[in-house]
């Protein structure tokens, strides 16, 4: 029976399936034997195992010659996770070249550097969901560049804008993030293979010879100095793939805020067949967005439990790496599944113009107040042009009165002319470089071709 959220019938819908294949207990496996058959390869390279044993090893590192079954009964009984796969293996290839496998290798080594392969797998699908991603925020940008709506702040109205201005934030920062990812990938998860505490002390002179030729067979930079103690690199990189839950977080929750029915700006798609309520058959929730909130919720919560689990303590501490081992798949399943679910908002939200022109009218022309006072500022000054739009402004709201007449009655305002006065309250014509902005956007990606060469593998 299906225990847990990426299992369940519940919420299995909310995972990327293709990350979730990479993570799965056969793609994990597989990835422990890729790393054993590239540490055999490499040795036979420098003579320490005859080359017709590393080809046993490689033959032999399938998972389908594996008993699953088997490996979980022997791993629970022994309490250790490699060393029932070891015995396995061993099996598998027999004399001589089971003598020869996992030669210089402790656990972690091989756990670490087969995390590392995983997760090279796993940011190339976070990539490629965030190109979709600016490609189509990019061309609803230009689209909508000169859409009039309000700008808010405080969950007020604050200036005119336009939605292609908005949607330029969100890109700006979501390229900013994808840079991010691509470039500090390969110095942050790495191949090691430095023994039982990372002196190389079984293979003595051709240690780090050994993981330099193992992490090109297997398209990751050696570790260097692989001390099992040290989680700073990953840890860094796990941060930034918390970082982004708060940029998704935060186009998630504009989308929210943007299709209350009460404004009307934006809606997630629809299909007949989503249902909204159980009891309230009206309901057209914005779930899509809802549960990309949780989704990222769920991947800053896991943040902690990596800060922690850089103390580790000696030279090597199961303590943590046991929640390391639970955690980083974790991390990278919700990463994935939750860039995959902001690229299928995106490309399926509904933009309406008329409801943010609607709601552009809502304060009948408070929200130009400051185009006013900074024209007015030029025969006056912005002192005095602020003090008296301050006055009128709060007049008209404690008295419900309309904005334009209250404009009009104050003597001072009688140095803008009716025509002047008129398009001043106009939103349309106080936007600043909206338009423009939202025109010329783009993305990093876009002028380096879009190539990671690091995460090639």
């Amino acid at each position: 029976m299906a225990v847990g959220m990426f299992d369940s019938f519940i919420t299995r819908g909310w995972f990327d399936p293709e990350a979730a294949a990479l993570w799965n207990e056969t793609a994990t496996l597989q990835a422990w034997l890729d790393v054993e058959a590239a540490l055999a390869a490499a040795e036979a390279e420098l003579g320490l195992v005859p080359q017709d044993c590393a080809e046993i090893i490689a033959t032999k590192a399938r998972t389908e010659l594996f008993d699953l079954a088997d490996l979980e009964k022997r791993i629970a009984t022994a309490q250790h996770p490699f060393v029932p796969v070891l015995a396995q293996f061993a099996a598998l290839c027999g004399e001589p070249a089971a003598g020869f496998l996992h030669l210089g290798a402790t656990t972690q080594n091989i756990f670490d550097t087969a995390a590392s392969l995983q997760m090279r797998s796993t940011v190339k699908l976070v990539l490629d969901h965030l190109d979709e991603t600016l490609d189509a925020l990019c061309a609803l940008a230009g689209r909508h560049a000169d859409t009039v709506q309000a700008g808010r702040t405080h969950g007020q109205h604050a200036l005119p804008m336009t939605f292609g201005f908005k949607l330029a934030g969100w890109i700006d920062e979501l390229g900013r993030h994808r840079a991010r990812l691509a470039e500090r990938f390969s110095e942050s998860f790495v191949a090691s293979l430095g023994g039982a505490i990372g002196t190389h002390a079984a293979l003595a002179k051709d240690g780090a010879e050994v993981e330099r030729r193992m992490a090109a067979r297997l398209g990751l930079q050696p570790a260097g100095l692989a001390i099992r103690s040290s989680y700073d690199r990953v840890a860094d990189y796990l941060s930034s793939l918390c970082l982004i839950a708060g940029t998704l977080e935060k186009i998630a929750g504009d989308i929210v805020f943007m299709q209350r029915t009460e404004i009307g700006e934006v809606s997630e798609s629809f299909h007949l067949g989503k249902v909204g309520s159980s009891t309230m058959p009206q309901k057209r929730n914005p779930s899509t967005a809802l549960k990309l909130v949780s989704l990222c919720r769920l991947l800053r919560g896991r943040l902690p439990l990596i800060a922690e689990a850089m103390l580790r303590m000696d030279e090597g501490d199961s303590s943590a790496t046991n929640v390391t081992d639970v955690t980083v798949p974790e991390i990278a399943l919700f990463a994935a599944s939750a860039t995959a679910m902001l690229r299928d908002l995106v490309l399926g939200l509904n933009v309406h113009p008329d409801a943010m022109a609607r709601n552009l009218d809502l304060t009948g022309g408070l929200i130009v107040s400051e185009a006013i006072m900074m024209t007015l500022s030029a025969e006056i000054g912005r002192h005095a042009a602020h003090r008296l739009l301050y006055d009128v402004a709060q007049a008209v709201q404690s008295e419900n009165m309309p904005f334009a007449k209250a404009l009009r009655d104050r003597p001072e305002l009688h140095r803008l002319s009716a025509e002047t006065l008129d398009a001043l309250l106009d939103p349309q014509g106080y936007t600043g470089a909206s338009g423009t902005v939202a025109r010329s956007i783009g993305w990093r990606g876009e002028v380096q071709g879009g190539s990671d060469p690091d995460l090639a593998g």
